[in-house]
């Protein structure tokens, strides 16, 4: 079977544009998570214009405004999205979404209806949010669902004020045995409760870009989707360190050996601070790299 190519990126001018207002947003008091997404989006489809970013919100807030008022209690909600969303509009996700770079790219999502848990969740978040609901993104280990209701693990909180809901089971409310089958589905541990701990919209955007990283890393030929994954994450305010030592790797694999050497040498004397075995293993690497020009 074959998969379809993933979008061209857009001009350099273009992506200069997209990753300035990124790290504004980022960088903002209350980042906008549809709009960090919608950057992300862009950068990776150079077709994404204004107008579709425009036209991406206005979906948005089309799909909010065919909720019911205000439905009541946090399961109401649930049932209320469930039914708009994974039932009336088909939002949901299948195994083969996870070969196609679109299902992280939420333009590509809302429409195909098609996408990653991640951004699935990201439709439910920002069309309830939208809305008025009480709502917050769950990372589970391996899969990402979505909270409504109160937004942290009270222990004095009822059953009714907490429900999670899965998007890519097209909102499918979950009993906590069911969460916490998806736990150790991902990962063979019990679920605990700071996994249910709400993700702050940046978390979220790195996660994100967590899934197109390891995307491109699966398939060589797409080192440049890997490399603008990596850039956008390192405008976030918090980010790794070892990102930077993950970009220079990236551009030697990419034959920029020169670039990369220069990076790998710039990490290694910062991890030499720490840790002075790791960064003379970097600096050979960084050798290894300048070799390679010769």
């Amino acid at each position: 079977m074959r998969h379809p190519r993933p979008p061209r990126p857009p001009s350099p001018e273009r992506s200069a544009e997209l990753r300035q207002r990124f790290a504004e947003e980022a960088r903002s008091e209350r980042p906008d998570l549809a709009t960090l997404c919608l950057l992300v989006g862009a950068e990776a489809d150079g077709t994404l214009d204004e107008a579709g970013l425009d036209a991406a919100q206005v979906e948005l807030d089309r799909l909010a405004g065919q909720l019911p008022f205000r439905p009541g209690t946090p399961r109401a909600w649930a049932v209320a999205l469930r039914d708009l969303l994974g039932e009336r509009y088909g939002f949901h996700g299948v195994a083969a979404d996870y070969q196609r770079l679109e299902s992280s790219l939420l333009h590509e999502v809302l429409r195909r209806r098609r996408g990653l848990p991640i951004l699935l969740s990201v439709v439910w978040l920002e069309v309830a949010r939208r809305a008025g609901a009480p709502v917050y993104g769950v990372a589970l280990p391996g899969h990402f669902v979505v909270g409504l209701g109160t937004d942290s693990g009270q222990e004095s909180g009822s059953l009714e004020e907490r429900v999670l809901v899965d998007p890519f089971d097209g909102g499918r409310v979950l009993s906590g045995q069911d969460a916490e089958v998806l736990v150790a589905g991902a990962t063979g541990a019990e679920l605990r409760a700071s996994m249910l701990e709400p993700a702050a919209p940046l978390d979220v955007v790195s996660r994100v870009l967590n899934n197109i990283r390891a995307w491109a890393a699966r398939r060589p030929e797409q080192s440049a989707v890997g490399l603008w994954a990596i850039d956008l994450a390192l405008l976030l305010p918090a980010h790794a360190a070892r990102l930077r030592y993950e970009r220079a790797r990236l551009l030697v694999q990419r034959g920029e050996f020169a670039a990369g050497a220069g990076e790998l040498e710039a990490y290694a004397e910062v991890v030499g601070a720490v840790d002075q075995a790791v960064a003379e293993e970097v600096r050979g690497e960084a050798r290894a790299a300048r070799a390679m020009l010769n």
